[in-house]
């Protein structure tokens, strides 16, 4: 099971963590550290430079081993106040991943990842072995949600 695609909201959470200079590899640590998501250099440098080209960040200056620090332009922080919604939303959906992996979300995660991986080797009473649990489990969860 892959995390949700949270791809779209991370230029406009990297816009509002900009509030406060910071570079890229800061961002990354914030982001992992706020919402458990952990982001590749290859995903956040794309997103600065466009950020950057829109006129919504800028440089202001070069920090330890000559990292870039940006920060938030008025443009960009009216953009995020044209887009607070969108803002808010994503920082409501991160959060609850968030929660989702320290109630053993990550757990569940790599128990699918190695399911997906041998599913096609397994015989007919494993697999209906999974098909009980998972149904006893969704039955579970869907009874903890409606309080019992």
């Amino acid at each position: 099971m892959e995390r949700p695609n949270f791809r779209g909201y991370m230029r406009i959470l990297i816009l509002d963590l900009l509030r406060e200079p910071n570079h890229g590899y800061g961002i990354m640590a914030v982001l992992e550290e706020k919402y458990g998501i952990k982001l590749s250099a290859g995903t956040v440098y794309p997103i600065l430079a466009s950020l950057k080209k829109s006129g919504l960040i800028e440089i202001v200056g070069t920090g330890d081993r000559e990292r870039k620090s940006y920060v938030i332009t008025s443009r960009g922080a009216k953009y995020l106040e044209e887009h607070s919604a969108e803002l808010e939303d994503a920082k409501r959906k991160l959060r609850a991943y968030r929660l989702f992996l320290e109630l053993g979300g990550n757990e569940l995660k790599l128990a699918f990842k190695e399911l997906f991986e041998k599913i096609e080797g397994l015989d007919d009473l494993q697999k209906e072995e999974i098909r009980r649990t998972f149904d006893e489990c969704a039955r579970k969860i869907r009874l903890t949600l409606l309080g019992d």
